[in-house]
């Protein structure tokens, strides 16, 4: 492993431990004890996912108690605009349009984060547990102001480890928030033991649910089709055509981490709001999409399966990988170079989204059902394991795809 691979990895290690620095940083004016025992009361619905992916700040009342989720939620607007509109659409695959458009996501997550935090103040209030020392409208701008340097700042971090350290920043963000919260939740799981609340056997049986969870995650994340792709060259020592074998490979699940992470953040995102209301009605709306219900994953199991179909036809553009193959005179054996080629590929990812969606939803929701119909007093998420093991996939593949590159280049300084 080279110096500079060391370095972007220690830049990474540096701004996730600055990113759990400002989890501590609370909004002045509260009484944090208070808020973490009721948050501690409602772990199961909406305010216990939104503490877990904030890496519990949110139990905490800290500035980035919203986490990145305003920034995620802005993309997700911005993709469905992209590709409703053209023009937005072509905006963003120009590199002077692309700077625009980052722009207008910017904008887009400062109005969102304001919106939110307006209703975390006012749901906090309404709540009526003195956690609020200071006037309410002091407070709302106090807290509004905080939350929307804070969320600006993981905003940053997200970009800064993008572009000088390894793998994604928002992804590594959210992972870093989730795996924060593994050792408290680890001794909360010993501490229903002790109580009795859990036996030994459905300890096990929980345990073995999770290594299973990983382990398929693993596999299939690793799973790949491999089309074969021919090119034909001239071999000038042999005086003889001789044809190169390669292929393309295209992954199981082409979406990756996208569909949960952009499905959460979308179910998130009205609860927060829903729970600022004091309305009998809106107050029932909100228990409706607790986590642990059955509206919350049914919406959740069709919104990654939605994602999935949606990101995929982004990220892989067969027309373009055809039209790259024909310039470079490759094509696949039985395949007319062109048309065909970019039908067959378009095909081919077609039903690899398929099943990739499907395991996508799956994952998310089955161990929800799994723990549901045990009856066990434990919220296990399968969405959160599957970002986590992902999350840690992508980064490894990505560190070693730079050692291959400091290797190859290595080699071209030296004339190999």
């Amino acid at each position: 492993m080279t110096k500079s691979i060391v370095n972007k990895i220690l830049i990474t290690l540096a701004f996730l431990f600055a990113y759990r620095i400002l989890a501590y940083v609370p909004v002045p004016g509260v009484d944090v004890g208070l808020i973490k025992s009721f948050i501690d009361d409602n772990a199961n619905n909406a305010l216990g996912l939104f503490n877990m992916f904030s890496g519990n700040a949110v139990e905490r009342f800290s500035i980035i108690s919203l986490g990145i989720m305003p920034y995620i939620t802005a993309s997700i607007i911005m993709e469905l605009l992209a590709a409703t509109f053209p023009n937005l659409g072509k905006m963003k695959k120009e590199r002077d349009g692309m700077q625009k458009y980052m722009q207008i996501v910017r904008y887009v997550t400062i109005g969102i984060t304001i919106i939110q935090a307006v209703s975390v103040s006012i749901g906090l209030n309404s709540m009526s547990m003195g956690a609020i020392k200071i006037d309410l409208n002091l407070f709302i701008a106090v807290s509004v102001f905080s939350m929307l340097a804070g969320t600006m700042l993981l905003m940053w971090i997200g970009e800064q480890i993008t572009q000088r350290g390894v793998g994604n920043g928002i992804s590594l963000i959210i992972f870093g928030g989730i795996v924060s919260g593994i050792p408290s939740s680890i001794g909360n799981t010993f501490n229903l033991v002790n109580t009795g609340q859990i036996n030994i056997f459905m300890l096990l049986v929980l345990l073995a649910v999770i290594l299973l969870t990983v382990g398929v995650i693993i596999y299939i994340e690793l799973a790949e089709r491999r089309i074969p792709v021919s090119y034909a060259r001239k071999v000038v020592m042999q005086n003889q055509n001789k044809r190169i074998m390669n292929y393309i490979p295209v992954k199981l699940n082409l979406s990756g981490v996208i569909p949960p992470i952009f499905a959460s953040a979308l179910l998130v995102f009205p609860s927060t709001i829903l729970q600022a209301s004091s309305n009998s009605v809106i107050q029932s709306i909100a228990d409706i999409l607790r986590p642990d219900g059955y509206i919350y994953n049914f919406l959740m199991f069709v919104l990654v399966i939605f994602f999935a179909y949606f990101y995929a036809s982004i990220v892989f553009n067969a027309k373009d990988i055809a039209d790259n193959l024909k310039r470079q005179g490759g094509f696949i054996p039985g395949l007319r170079p062109g048309e065909g080629t970019s039908n067959c590929l378009n095909n081919v990812a077609s039903n690899l989204t398929f099943w990739g969606a499907f395991y996508l939803a799956l994952v998310s929701t089955l161990p929800w059902v799994l723990v549901k119909f045990t009856g066990v007093p434990f919220y296990f998420g399968g969405t959160a394991v599957l970002i986590v093991v992902q999350v840690a996939i992508d980064t490894m593949r990505r560190i070693e795809a730079q050692i291959y590159m400091s290797k190859y280049q290595t080699l071209s300084a030296v004339g190999l």
